[in-house]
């Protein structure tokens, strides 16, 4: 869940698709379909266009009454074509009603019989094709979904390790692990040397700063992910005035993912705002050169704040931060893990 909740394109694609399969699937198709109303009589189907002019063409030829045709057939340029061909295919059959159709059409004709009234045109190529561009159109649409499905597939499997954080703009990333003074809990016996090592940096203005990195072993597997975020801001200000941060430990061994929150001298010693910000994690006074130490099952990641500086203004003094710069190192404990026992965190969780 942490995973996904720090993939914006796996949300993004996850909600068009449910958006897309609710606006067609629920509201297109079921609740508000499309109803077709206003048809004319060339709209209807070939067998009952027949009937239709065979009727008119009836009535017609008993009130002689030129209004009532022209008004029947208003809107229907090609009407006397119709009634011609129809005319055709019924003079061996039925005489008379081949008679009546083409004294109806020579009415809607200016007088003239279906002689003057000129062949149907031959559909062009290009009108021919449009069934299959709009086949092909189709197809694409269909194309496009499937890959959007497969893309959506391919980033939930990957969920679990998500890709190497890249440089940002108030935040940048040493992927060299180099030495490093060993800040790790005494009785885990670890290399002096991290496995990985990264730096972000918070400058005031960056309201939406969540850093987050992958952490790899030396033949690249995912072991699991690191950051610092906003915790809580103060004031009504803009740009935000962050009070507090979070910096957080996810291990794809372990189910619970380790998180402290680093407060200002403010927010440390105000109780209402400690309390508030407690079910976040454990609080923490931020210290220029303060090592902050997150373990899970396979995991340990020292967060040391090498700079920080309040800013100045209308809020209590030392409740805002102008600028915060903290160094992550990470190290793998030695040994072999099973898989994270879920089910027993949730029957112990359900032991109540």
């Amino acid at each position: 869940m942490e995973s996904m909740q720090r993939q914006p394109l796996l949300l993004a694609a996850i909600a068009f698709i449910a958006g897309f399969a609710i606006g067609l699937f629920l509201f297109g198709w079921y609740l508000t379909p499309v109803e077709y109303t206003g048809a004319g009589p060339q709209d209807l189907l070939d067998v009952y266009q027949d009937h239709y002019l065979t009727a008119v063409a009836r009535t017609y030829a008993v009130t002689n009454d030129a209004a009532f045709a022209q008004n029947a057939f208003a809107g229907w340029e090609e009407a006397p074509t119709a009634i011609c061909e129809l005319s055709a295919t019924r003079r061996a059959i039925d005489p008379l009603t081949a008679q009546q159709l083409e004294l109806l059409a020579s009415v809607l004709n200016n007088n003239q019989g279906c002689a003057a009234v000129a062949a149907p045109p031959q559909e062009s190529p290009e009108e021919e094709g449009g069934g299959l561009g709009s086949l092909l159109l189709v197809l694409l649409l269909v194309l496009l979904f499937a890959g959007l499905l497969i893309a959506v597939l391919y980033l939930m499997r990957r969920s679990s390790g998500p890709a190497p954080a890249v440089s940002q703009r108030y935040g940048a990333v040493d992927r060299e692990p180099s030495a490093a003074p060993p800040y790790y809990a005494p009785e885990q016996q670890l290399a002096a040397t991290p496995i990985a090592r990264f730096r972000t940096e918070y400058q005031r203005g960056h309201d939406t700063y969540d850093d987050s990195f992958s952490i790899e072993n030396a033949q690249g597997d995912f072991l699991g992910e690191c950051g610092v975020g906003i915790s809580e801001t103060i004031g009504m200000d803009t740009p935000k005035n962050v009070t507090a941060f979070e910096v957080w430990l996810f291990d794809k061994n372990d189910i619970r993912t380790v998180t402290k929150v680093i407060m200002s001298d403010h927010a440390f010693f105000d109780e209402a705002l400690k309390a508030k910000l407690a079910p976040k994690g454990e609080p923490i006074l931020a210290r220029e050169g303060e090592t902050i130490v997150l373990e899970t099952a396979t995991l340990i990641v020292n967060a040391e704040i090498t700079n920080m500086a309040y800013g100045a203004g209308s809020l209590p003094p030392k409740s805002f931060f102008e600028q915060f710069v903290v160094e992550l190192s990470a190290w793998a404990k030695e040994g072999d893990f099973d898989e994270p026992d879920i089910q027993g965190h949730i029957d112990e969780m359900l032991d109540f």
